[in-house]
């Protein structure tokens, strides 16, 4: 008690509250009049998607944002999703702050460690020293998977780089009816499900009006940045049936004369000159008419299921645009608009109704497609459209997603705010990458770049701000070069022009072609020049090979498998055992357990009084794929899910109370050789155990070849989407002790069918 009589509560050892200093450095004052920011970044939208770009699906929202501010044709990013959010966020390349290609691994090398680096302030940290709140919702993917789980760790998290909330997801993608989210530095179970009435899209919207109307209360007078990166339009494409039903009709007529109306509304609109030329079908589209009448319908779904999950969430982006206006902040709130990659050609040339089934070697033949055709975009799918309706989707634009043409990185991009941009509903051609978006919203708010970050000095920002081009047409592109990589594709703009080569995977870089573009004259890359210009081509290669020295770029990797396999072995290490402790959380799919086509043995120890239990041991996965190991109706249950087949085996006698040790063992079949690609790895068995004995069994060719479900796993429950035939969570009714999971040192992937699936989920 001090002398008057009051508490003196101790702060810091040895001094009061009143004499220490908060550990963070004291914030700048914002710059009078500075605006909030609101950062809307979709997944997977192509350059002709939004209705102000061309497309027929319904985008009132974004068009009205479109009609009051500016549209970009020239905005470009970089062709995979993990790349151009750390591009976006920190105002530099992608390789040079280490997120070279994806957060999904860590190659070693600089430019390709799947993590921001800390010399790399991002835009949050940026605005934090300058007296802005930051709040970031959906999907982060800027952070090493690996690190997602309980213990992080967490300073690669939102919380970790400037953010000062976070609600959303870690991963690449989730399901939309049951995602993997995550409040702060906490995984949480979602708040609704499928049955009543839930989806993400929704929830995230909810969270940002939340963050800002808490914000709005509580600090008028400061500014915020609030960051929504929606699960839209990544795979699975779910969406109210409804909604979904609704686009039939619209797209009947299929991908080609999908692409000629999208580019006659793009020269009507000046998006493109009226000399643009349409390219042919990207390699392996085949005509629209060349396809099946049951391949037609189905397909047709499946582009529905896309354009309805896009409707959906301008829908509700309509709610928190409305919000701002009720706050009476719209004025001030600067609104940024755009996706971070072209369209995905993930769902190969026929689409997915369940791609998790394939994934794993088991087909989707089109008979089974158009049985499920009404499960489209619900809980129990993982729906992704075929080849063509990417390359729609992308119009007038060669090539797709992970593509350095411009079908990959050629995107929409809106800009409005309405107490500074007077342009309405105009347009601009400039050249703008993703890493000049920070140096823009820098620029245009006043505020200097900082030197250091938490005692740490800064790498010098790399793009160029376009804040001039924002209300003057006439200013020029920036002035540096840009070059573009992704997985061996490789490019470069320089001055109007474009050199580009694709890279076929696993084959020497030196055998690939580079074609060239003047781009300020064919926008869709359909007049090569290269042969007629070869000084100008040989000159932009030259130049690519220094920016990517400049950049670490290099080494060039076009590896898919071996280097998701590489990253788990590291990751694992020489661990083969893991205990969970019943009341333990949620754990991501990639800490958990790797039991991909190897041996295993799980076993549960549980206590059980004479009434008997019911409920989950162990879950791993959702409705689409995964197991699950529980006990139903007095009986031990595994439940082998791959693709929605369940492959179900139940013990031969009931389990009697007490203590009891409850199972199972997997046995892999061996091979001498690797399976051809695409071919089934032989028989695996699956032998339930209850203290220790043999309790019933089952052989079977399916297994978890490739992967095992983006949805992770649960001890004593199923948290999410059920992976078998019960009501999720169907705790476990009795005393669960612990799990564990042991697994045999006889794992042989498939690298390339690994890649494969895994590139699906980016």
């Amino acid at each position: 008690m001090s002398a008057g009589g009051g508490t003196m509560f101790r702060g810091t050892v040895g001094k009061t509250v009143a004499e220490s200093k908060p550990w963070w450095p004291e914030a700048v004052k914002p710059p009078e009049g500075a605006p909030n920011i609101l950062v809307v970044l979709f997944d997977d939208v192509g350059f002709s998607d939004f209705g102000c770009y061309g497309s027929a699906i319904r985008t009132p929202t974004i068009d009205k944002l479109a009609a009051e501010g500016v549209r970009y044709s020239g905005f470009h990013t970089t062709a995979m999703c993990s790349t151009t959010r750390a591009a976006l966020l920190t105002g530099r390349n992608h390789h040079s702050v280490g997120v070279g290609c994806l957060a999904n691994f860590d190659s070693g090398y600089p430019g390709y460690r799947g993590k921001i680096a800390r010399e790399a302030g991002t835009l949050a940290e940026m605005l934090r020293v300058h007296g802005y709140r930051n709040y970031m919702i959906g999907k982060w993917h800027v952070t090493p998977l690996t690190e997602s789980g309980a213990t992080g760790p967490f300073d690669g998290w939102p919380l970790g780089r400037g953010f000062d909330r976070f609600y959303g997801f870690l991963d690449a993608e989730t399901d939309q009816y049951a995602p993997e989210l995550v409040s702060d530095n906490t995984h949480i179970d979602p708040p609704g499900t499928y049955a009543g009435g839930y989806h993400l899209t929704e929830d995230l919207i909810d969270q940002a009006i939340r963050f800002i109307g808490d914000h709005q209360a509580d600090r008028p007078d400061i500014p915020w940045l609030t960051w929504v990166a929606l699960g839209a339009c990544h795979a699975p494409h779910q969406a109210p049936a409804d909604i979904i039903r609704s686009y039939d009709a619209e797209f009947v007529h299929g991908w080609d004369v999908e692409r000629e109306r999208r580019l006659a509304r793009q020269k009507a609109m000046g998006l493109v000159t009226q000399q643009t030329r349409m390219p042919p079908r990207n390699d392996g589209v085949k005509a629209w008419e060349d396809h099946s009448t049951d391949e037609r319908r189905v397909f047709t779904r499946l582009q529905a299921a896309f354009a309805g999950m896009l409707d959906h969430s301008d829908r509700h982006l309509a709610r928190l645009i409305s919000f701002l206006e009720t706050a009476d902040i719209r004025s001030n709130t600067m609104i940024i608009v755009m996706s971070d990659n072209g369209a995905s050609q993930e769902g190969g040339p026929l689409g997915f109704v369940n791609a998790m089934g394939p994934f794993n070697f088991k087909p989707e033949p089109i008979a089974e497609k158009l049985a499920r055709i009404d499960d489209i975009g619900g809980p129990d799918t993982h729906s992704n459209f075929p080849h063509g309706w990417a390359m729609a989707s992308n119009t007038p634009l060669r090539r797709y997603k992970q593509n350095t043409h411009g079908g990959g990185i050629r995107d929409p991009f809106v800009i409005s705010w309405p107490k500074r941009i007077a342009a309405r509903g105009e347009l601009r051609h400039q050249f703008v990458h993703a890493c000049d978006l920070t140096p823009t919203l820098l620029d245009l708010i006043g505020i200097e770049v900082p030197s250091e970050i938490g005692g740490l000095p800064q790498m010098p920002l790399e793009g160029e701000s376009f804040a001039r081009s924002i209300t003057d047409a006439s200013v020029p592109s920036k002035s540096s070069p840009q070059y573009f990589e992704m997985f061996g594709h490789r490019g470069l703009w320089q001055g109007g022009w474009k050199a580009v080569a694709y890279h076929p995977p696993g084959t020497p870089f030196e055998n690939d072609k580079w074609e060239l573009f003047h781009l300020d004259k064919d926008f869709s890359e359909t007049d090569d020049l290269a042969v007629k210009e070869p000084e100008r081509l040989a000159q932009m290669i030259a130049t690519w090979w220094g920016e990517a020295e400049k950049h670490n770029v290099l080494p060039l990797d076009d590896r898919f498998g071996p280097r998701f396999a590489e990253n788990a072995a590291r990751f694992h290490g020489a661990r083969h055992h893991f205990v969970f402790h019943h009341g333990m959380g949620h754990v991501p799919t990639d800490v958990a357990p790797d039991v991909r086509s190897r041996s295993y043995t799980i076993e549960a120890y549980v206590e059980i009084d004479e009434a008997g239990a019911s409920g989950v041991l162990i879950s791993h996965g959702d409705a689409t794929s995964g197991y699950s190991l529980y006990v139903s109706d007095g009986h031990l249950v595994h439940d082998l899910n791959i693709g929605g087949s369940h492959q179900i085996v139940r013990s031969d006698r009931k389990v009697l109370s007490g203590a009891r040790r409850l199972g199972v063992h997997v046995e892999r079949l061996v091979r001498k050789e690797p399976p051809a690609k695409g071919a089934r790895t032989g028989f695996t068995g699956y032998t339930l155990l209850i203290d220790g004995e043999p309790a019933g069994s089952l052989q079977t060719q399916l297994g978890f070849h490739t992967l095992i479900s983006w949805s992770g796993l649960d001890i004593g429950r199923d948290r999410g989407s059920p992976v078998s035939h019960y009501e999720s969570p169907f705790e476990f009714e009795g005393r669960l002790l612990r799990v564990t999971v042991t697994m045999h040192n006889d794992q042989t992937l498939d690298g390339e069918a690994v890649g494969d699936a895994q590139m699906a989920r980016q």
